[in-house]
């Protein structure tokens, strides 16, 4: 059976040339997760980036570098990427075991919808757990790493950026940032989880990393001869799904939010394995979703109450750097190759 590529290390390249998507991705993640469909405005970004970014950023860099020093692909940085959403959820603020988690914000009233699908004995509610780990997929964790990626060259993208030192570097700045929250009055909001709600969390990220690192991962699969469809299209079924994913509340809307994404997946994944899939088909699939958040963040309040002006600013400045990003990175793999090739998608 044809084997993947080898894990490859990271002290090929000079130190200054890793630390700079290392440090992109720091605080690219933390903008991504909150302030990119937004939640702040403008002048909460830097605080964001300064509280935040050692937990989000130091969890996007590890995800990606176990990836890469593994020789895996996405299927193993998704894995990881919902490992960490129910980290974040379950154990670290907890919020989504606490009903009264949003209740000082301005989604105070998001409370009903997501009570309506509690589960019972563990009382939390199957639509937020959807949400909040999906959001952490797609927007603390992939759309960042799709992006700096796709500013790399060919021969840099899948490679890691940091050796051991450096990764366990960001291993104590990650654990340092998730006790910060863990501790912090506006973070966990002086909630505790019952111990049954913990052990359930603690088997589920055990689970999810389980799977995510099983060998079939690092697999380059033979490329199937076949068309795949223009990259746009495939931001067109992200959208899609992303839409319909809050189409009905309840029970009937958890159902068929999982069963788009479920779909929304199998298909990229299918056409992932044509010969004609490449990194701006990647780069598509990983940030329609931020594009998506970005547009709609007109429409949704922050978190706390801001000034219209400070709002607006707040918006106008998620789109102009998401544009920025996204816009960016396809000049650049169009500029760099009309077709680059990824190997493990």
């Amino acid at each position: 059976m044809p084997t993947g590529p080898e894990p490859v290390t990271a002290g090929r390249l000079p130190l200054r040339r890793r630390l700079l998507p290392v440090i992109a991705l720091l605080l690219l993640a933390p903008w991504a997760a909150e302030c990119s469909w937004g939640g702040f405005a403008i002048d909460d970004f830097l605080p964001v980036l300064i509280f935040l970014g050692p937990m989000y950023g130091g969890a996007a860099i590890l995800v990606r570098e176990t990836a890469r020093h593994l020789g895996a692909g996405w299927p193993t940085i998704v894995l990881l990427a919902a490992a960490f959403g129910v980290l974040q959820a379950g154990l670290v603020d907890q919020s989504l075991f606490n009903s009264d988690f949003l209740d000082d914000t301005q989604y105070a009233d998001t409370r009903a919808a997501a009570e309506a699908t509690l589960v019972p004995g563990l009382e939390f509610s199957l639509r937020q757990a959807f949400d909040y780990v999906g959001n952490h997929i797609v927007l603390t964790i992939c759309a960042p790493i799709v992006l700096i990626e796709s500013f790399l060259g060919p021969e840099r993208r899948l490679r890691p950026w940091l050796g051991r030192p450096g990764i366990a570097v960001v291993g104590v700045l990650y654990l340092l940032g998730s006790l910060l929250v863990f501790s912090d009055s506006s973070g966990r909001k002086g909630f505790l989880a019952s111990p049954l709600q913990l052990a359930f969390a603690t088997v589920v990220v055990v689970a999810l990393v389980a799977v995510a690192l099983l060998p079939r991962w690092r697999r380059a699969f033979p490329r199937r001869s076949r068309r795949v469809p223009h990259p746009l299209w495939v931001g067109v079924l992200v959208v899609l799904v992303r839409f319909g994913a809050d189409l009905t509340p309840g029970w009937p809307g958890v159902a068929i939010a999982l069963s788009l994404a479920v779909a929304g997946g199998g298909l990229i994944a299918y056409w992932s394995s044509g010969s004609g899939w490449g990194q701006r088909h990647v780069l598509v699939a990983g940030t329609a979703g931020l594009v998506t958040a970005a547009a709609f963040a007109y429409l949704v309040p922050p978190y706390s109450p801001a000034s219209p002006a400070a709002a607006l600013a707040g918006d106008v400045a998620v789109t102009v750097i998401t544009v920025a990003l996204v816009g960016g990175a396809w000049w650049r793999l169009r500029r760099a190759s009309p077709a680059v090739h990824v190997v493990a998608s």
